[in-house]
């Protein structure tokens, strides 16, 4: 069996196989494709959903308005092999800053050149905060990409609690913990006998909301009572 996490590695193993029960740790919206019924599904995939779609995207700019009120132009910085890219949901998270007030400006990355290259072009622009994608290809660069916000002096909020655990200044979405937990769960089910069609795609139950204060402080940011009353994980 082939376990798999994020948007491009799952869709790499679907296409490799079609008979190879694979396990997915980071459904999103458009790899849900895959699987037909979600609560049954029709073919060898199954897994869990880090719910990473627009939805989400929005309520993270609306935390950045809590954390940054006078933010007025926010950019975005996605990876084009990722499921956020310069469709839909990009689209839909630009009306979602919108309905906030603010403006987005869209810009993508993919490589390390390219990250640095984006963090200038968001400051030549004027951007009051940044908004990262939750892809695979930033996740796994999350130093150099909070390393990147604290030299360009950018309020950046992000996918993973990783990153606040690096020194980013505020994070919120599903726990990636818990997310592989549970297609651990679901790998040892499968290789006992199981098959991915009795296994339903599970949605995230587990929310993180992490915030860095020592990065707050850095920036000149004071972290509203409201919104630290609200967080799972405050670091100091």
């Amino acid at each position: 069996m082939i376990a798999a996490g994020g948007p491009p590695s799952v869709f790499a193993a679907a296409a490799a196989t079609s008979t190879i029960p694979i396990v997915a740790a980071g459904f999103s919206d458009a790899t849900l494709t895959l699987v037909g019924n979600i609560n049954h599904p029709q073919g060898n995939v199954t897994g869990f959903s880090t719910f990473e779609n627009a939805g989400m995207f929005g309520k993270r700019l609306e935390l950045l308005r809590e954390l940054v009120p006078s933010a007025a132009t926010v950019a975005l910085l996605s990876h084009p092999g990722d499921a956020v890219d310069s469709g839909a949901d990009v689209k839909d998270i630009v009306a979602s800053a919108r309905a906030l007030g603010m403006t987005l400006s869209a810009m993508t990355a993919e490589n390390d050149a390219e990250i640095e290259a984006a963090f200038k072009a968001a400051t030549d622009e004027r951007a009051d905060a940044l908004l990262i994608t939750g892809a695979p290809f930033f996740t796994v660069r999350h130093d150099r990409i909070v390393a990147l916000a604290a030299r360009y002096h950018l309020p950046a909020i992000y996918s993973w609690r990783e990153y606040a655990a690096a020194g980013g200044l505020i994070a919120y979405a599903s726990s990636l913990t818990a997310v592989w937990r549970g297609a651990g769960q679901y790998v040892g089910k499968i290789l006992s006998g199981a098959t991915p069609g009795e296994l339903p795609v599970q949605q995230p139950t587990t929310f993180e909301l992490v915030i860095n204060l020592k990065t707050a402080a850095a920036l000149g940011l004071t972290v509203p009572p409201s919104l630290l009353a609200r967080a799972d994980e405050v670091i100091e």
